[in-house]
């Protein structure tokens, strides 16, 4: 007879799961989920790829610049790879929803190319300090530290050198 009151009682209150995948569910703040990459940001450090506990992180140099690749499939959103991107290139969002059919594994990827830019004084090719890590490492920027970026780093030290001996600025 328990039985019963307890069945009767289940059918008056209904469903109390989620009703996903057939509706939407609930997502707790701060979820750490689907990595996404900003190109513009990165500085080229691969600090990324070292720290990736699960190897899902691969940057790869091309013609165009450095390619990053991020393997979703493989990610265990542990956070390192945000953690210690320091121009937070790299941001972990609350997008959970990664099913997906087995014959689409390989497609779950994201990637981005970090493009190589000339140097303002010998025009070799270099990918170039962002605005967010000049901001972080400066604590700020002005039109000289906007300057820095654009420069290599062998032309910057002999550039640096001749204005420190003329007692100058850029």
């Amino acid at each position: 007879m328990k039985m019963i009151k307890v069945l009767l009682n289940n059918l008056i209150q209904g469903p109390s799961t989620d009703p996903f995948p057939f509706g939407e569910t609930f997502t707790p703040e701060g979820l750490r989920a689907r990595i996404h990459f900003d190109e513009t940001a990165c500085t080229g450090c691969r600090m990324c790829e070292h720290v990736c506990a699960s190897g899902a992180i691969r940057c790869e140099d091309s013609e165009k610049g450095m390619k990053f690749t991020v393997w979703h499939n493989s990610c265990t959103f542990c956070g390192l790879c945000e953690h210690y991107c320091m121009p937070k290139a790299i941001t972990l969002t609350e997008d959970w929803h990664l099913a997906h059919k087995q014959e689409d594994k390989y497609k779950m990827i994201e990637q981005g190319i970090v493009a190589l830019v000339s140097c303002e004084y010998c025009s070799k090719k270099m990918i170039p300090s962002g605005p967010k890590i000049t901001a972080v490492a400066y604590q700020g920027t002005n039109k000289m530290i906007e300057k820095l970026g654009k420069i290599c780093p062998d032309c910057r030290r002999k550039h640096s050198a001749k204005l420190l001996s003329k007692g100058t600025s850029l």
